[in-house]
């Protein structure tokens, strides 16, 4: 491979080997550096890969043996639903929202997982929970379409080993993710009313846009509440009640789910900042999560402002 083909490459499918290390690494920091790391192996390696190389299959083995070096080596990513009882926030290292408009790369035709699907968070959380092959297993075969062959390259084992991982995470997967989101239609009605109600203060209006068994967790606090009446108890505890902020929504998309970079204001002069970035999910209708990461730090990834004048709508 020459230099200017290697460049071409690294081009081509940066941004899908950048996907493909935050699935695995479930930390858009982590995945960037991994990929960083990747390429300047790759570079250094390029003119000992033969010409008729597979130079995808290539780039991903170098890409997913460095997550695996990573996994090893660092706590899992987690949402608070999913942490164990009494675990404190300083324990735990958080999933991080990705920023959507990233694309995925080419897919093979033996994926099963739809490419939308695969970026939710409830996805990407629940690959963390899985061992570092048996992720990587999953995320090779049923999510880029890697062949049997071409995926037990890439993790430098055997076809029969690379099917024995790809069986034990299907079984831990099975079952565990909820239903794909209602039609776009309904996923933007259903959030422009929920900003609304925020942007009023609104708090029956909150609730009654919630499913009776809605989660809505904050990392990087590792408290969570589910069910109006719980939602309702942190809502009126909290960021709506007395003296009460005023707040501001602006919509974009994180891990190809709808979301807001949210803003509060406490007076009449002063600015809205930065507060949250807001995802959530949408089924029949109803919100049945809210994921609110009080990182702010991240807006810019977003597109979005630090912060917006009072006069701003």
């Amino acid at each position: 491979m020459t230099t200017v083909d290697f460049a071409t490459a690294a081009e081509q499918y940066r941004a899908a080997l950048e996907v493909h290390c935050y699935r695995m690494l479930g930390s858009v920091h982590d995945a960037e550096d991994a990929v960083q790391e990747t390429l300047l192996r790759a570079w250094a390696a390029a003119d000992r890969l033969e010409p008729d190389s597979n130079v995808r299959a290539w780039l991903y083995r170098i890409a997913t043996n460095r997550c695996l070096t990573l996994i090893e080596r660092r706590r899992r990513r987690e949402l608070p639903v999913d942490l164990s009882p009494g675990a404190t926030g300083d324990q735990v290292a958080w999933l991080e929202p990705h920023p959507a408009g990233n694309g995925a790369g080419p897919v093979g035709p033996e994926a099963t997982y739809d490419a939308t699907d695969s970026m939710t968070l409830a996805f990407v959380a629940l690959l963390q929970h899985l061992p570092g092959r048996q992720r990587a297993a999953l995320i090779l075969r049923d999510v880029l379409g890697f062949n049997a062959a071409e995926a037990a390259e890439v993790l430098t084992v055997s076809v029969p080993a690379l099917n024995s991982a790809l069986q034990r995470a299907r079984a831990k997967v099975a079952g565990r993710l909820p239903p794909p989101e209602g039609p776009d239609d309904e996923v933007a009605r259903v959030a422009a009313l929920y900003a609304r109600a925020w942007e009023q203060g609104d708090v029956d209006a909150i609730l009654a846009l919630l499913d009776a068994d809605a989660e809505y967790s904050m990392p990087p606090l590792p408290q969570w509440f589910r069910g109006h009446d719980a939602i309702r108890g942190f809502l009126l505890d909290g960021p709506l009640g007395p003296p009460g902020l005023r707040w501001r929504f602006i919509g974009v998309r994180a891990n190809e789910q709808t979301a807001f970079g949210t803003y509060a204001r406490a007076d009449e002069r002063g600015a809205y900042g930065a507060v949250a970035l807001d995802v959530i999910r949408v089924r029949g209708g109803l919100v049945t999560e809210v994921v609110s990461f009080l990182t702010p730090e991240v807006f810019g990834r977003f597109g979005l402002p630090a912060e917006i004048a009072a006069s701003e709508r």
